[in-house]
């Protein structure tokens, strides 16, 4: 079962050649190759999940053992959360190859998606199974290189500086990663989590809270917690809406599940778990405020993303059982959730030519099928009962009453207003944008919806020939086109596409599986909730996971 370990991170970058040898010429070939491989990998991870509940698994790649070698580890954490992001990175594909063949992007960048998706669900694996300090980095690394390119799929403006912004974000906290690492190096002679573990203990605490600090920083940047979150919302929602959906409901719990393996295996005692849960609190009022703010939907829900992470800190704060199993819950929940949720908005944009919602409305009739897809994650991401969101939400809220210090009360309030300001933020996309009645300018269909970027190009062209350039406005001062239909881009390459009364069937049925599998978690509440207790009593412990990398 062991040699089954290194495989999620194997087979795709296995396909990622095959893909790029395949190219535009032969790409049914590409998607089936990309379909089939992230479905293995779905198959291997479940495999893996339930084997790994009889105890970690591990693989010294090359057979070197610690800390000479490549070590990957899969433990019930890494492998329930291996299961949730590959079934996640299916459904967002299979919604991508049904917005690539509506659109007819049969070009270059689209040929590049597949390998760059690719490698960074192999990056996401390697974290997810990294057993030392540098591999973690490695996976970091793999997820940078493939994030820019598909952040800047299409090479228009506003992608290029988001990316931009994104690239310059993460080779900061590459830079802290690597420092890091160095100190770590210097002080015990390894970075191999099992060995760092016993070695820390004796570490001055001066040398091991400076390292957990890094770290946390770093992590945090990755997971977008306050105050180092200010990056996320100009970045994510420029993106198309595949890759939106897979960065904001996957790469920022990569950072959780960092602090996660990091807090409980090498710096048990949670000497700055105060920290944690001020950071937590700050996180849940000021990402929310910002979602109550937003009338842009992919905008708003950047925001309400920095917000839930907050609860996912909440927990890890806590340091207990019940907190660590709690924030497992919201972890598998929200990624879920919010990648549902971007799906949709990708659609909306689709149905109706613009995520602004002061400029859409009535697709409660027109669209009933679409609403009742933003429905359910909305109400669950809100945490109305009986969804998964609310499980979460009253996990973390019990393991807060059961710690009893002031600053956890605090917290089981701020987690309530942060509820009820969620529920407000979903209440108000559907009264502005499905309940009410269609507004006049809103964009008909058939309209062909042009990019800023094709726009602008127009203009320069129109100014390089005497003429006038200036791009057209409504009285609201939205671009238009002279056609009709507001200035934005749908496609995965940026280019201009035609909005559609009935979305394709292929992101439909990609978005409804993202739904279904959200559904599944409430109603597997009860195996969930006790495979959740098991890692977090497993990660309190650390004895199983030192045992296993360590054994002869």
């Amino acid at each position: 079962m062991n040699a089954l370990v290194p495989l999620p991170v194997l087979l795709p970058l296995f396909a990622t050649g095959l893909s790029l040898a395949a190219g535009i010429r032969l790409k049914r070939f590409q998607r089936f190759i990309s379909v089939a491989v992230l479905t293995a990998v779905v198959v291997i991870s479940v495999v893996l999940m339930i084997a790994a509940d009889d105890g970690p698994l591990s693989v010294h790649l090359g057979d070197f053992a610690p800390p000479l070698g490549i070590t990957l580890v899969a433990d019930r954490l890494s492998g329930l959360m291996l299961t949730v992001s590959s079934s996640v990175t299916l459904c967002v594909l299979v919604y991508s190859l049904g917005q690539g063949m509506a659109d007819k992007d049969d070009e270059t960048p689209l040929a590049v998606f597949h390998p760059a998706y690719l490698i960074l669900v192999a990056g996401i694996a390697c974290t997810f199974l990294a057993g030392d300090l540098m591999n973690l980095f490695v996976g970091f690394e793999i997820m940078l290189v493939s994030s820019f390119v598909l952040l800047t799929l299409g090479g228009t403006g506003p992608r290029i500086r988001a990316g931009s912004t994104y690239v310059i974000i993460s080779l900061l906290s590459s830079m802290i990663f690597l420092v890091a690492i160095a100190i770590t190096y210097a002080a015990t002679g390894t970075v191999n989590f099992a060995q760092l573990a016993e070695r820390f203990d004796d570490l001055s605490l001066g040398v091991t809270t400076l390292i957990q600090a890094m770290l946390l920083t770093v992590f945090g940047i990755k997971a977008a917690v306050f105050p180092v979150a200010a990056w996320l919302p100009d970045s994510y929602p420029t993106a198309p809406a595949p890759v939106t959906a897979v960065f904001a409901g996957l790469l920022t719990k990569v950072g959780v599940y960092c602090m996660l393996r990091t807090e409980t295996l090498l710096f048990p005692g949670n000497r700055l778990g105060n920290l944690l849960l001020v950071v937590a609190l700050a996180s849940m009022i000021i990402g929310i405020l910002g979602a109550v703010a937003q009338t842009d939907l992919k905008r708003l829900l950047s925001f309400t993303l920095i917000s839930h992470i907050g609860y996912m800190v909440f927990g890890i704060g806590l340091a207990d059982r019940e907190g660590i199993a709690g924030a497992i819950v919201y972890v598998v929940h929200h990624i879920t959730v919010q990648t549902t949720l971007f799906l949709v908005a990708g659609l909306i944009e689709r149905r109706g030519g613009t995520t602004e919602l002061t400029r859409l409305g009535g697709m409660a009739r027109s669209a009933p099928l679409l609403s009742l897809l933003f429905f359910v994650p909305a109400m669950n991401i809100a945490g109305i009962p009986p969804f998964s969101g609310f499980i979460g939400k009253l996990a973390l809220m019990r393991a807060g009453v059961d710690n009893g210090s002031v600053l956890a009360w605090v917290l089981v309030g701020g987690s309530t207003l942060t509820s009820l300001l969620t529920l407000y933020v979903v209440v108000k996309v559907w009264n502005l944008a499905f309940w009410r009645s269609e507004p006049p300018g809103q964009a008909a269909e058939g309209t062909v919806m042009e990019s800023q970027e094709d726009d602008a190009d127009d203009a320069d062209d129109e100014a390089d020939v005497g003429g006038p350039a200036v791009t057209p406005q409504d009285d609201q001062g939205i671009p238009v086109r002279p056609g009709g239909g507001q200035v934005v881009a749908t496609s995965i390459t940026g280019k201009a596409v035609t909005t559609t009364k009935r979305p394709p069937r292929t992101m439909l049925a990609a978005t409804a599986a993202t739904v279904v599998l959200g559904l599944s978690y409430t109603v597997l509440a009860g195996p969930l909730a006790a495979y959740t207790d098991r890692s977090a009593q497993e990660l309190l412990t650390r004895t199983p996971y030192i045992e296993e990398v360590l054994r002869p």
